[in-house]
């Protein structure tokens, strides 16, 4: 799953190597954090958050396939 949104997010954005993926374990769900650039926010939240929730969803799709629940964060790598 973690591959999945590097690959999505690595395909949206301007400079690939500044993303990044840090997974944790949040009670019975996985959690997902993305960090991209602050220039490449905007392609990855998209318009009206539509290209976060399109992510979200398929993220949830793979998770559902192994019996699992997952979440994810777009985040600002400075923060």
């Amino acid at each position: 799953m973690k591959e999945l949104i590097e690959y999505i997010a690595c395909s949206l954005v301007d400079d690939p190597t500044q993303v990044s993926v840090v997974q944790s374990k949040r009670g019975a769900s996985l959690h997902f954090a993305l960090h991209v650039s602050q220039e490449d926010m905007g392609r990855v939240i998209g318009k009206s958050g539509r290209v976060a929730n399109a992510m979200r969803l398929l993220l949830n799709v793979a998770a559902a396939q192994e019996g699992k629940q997952a979440l994810l964060d777009v985040e600002d790598p400075r923060a």
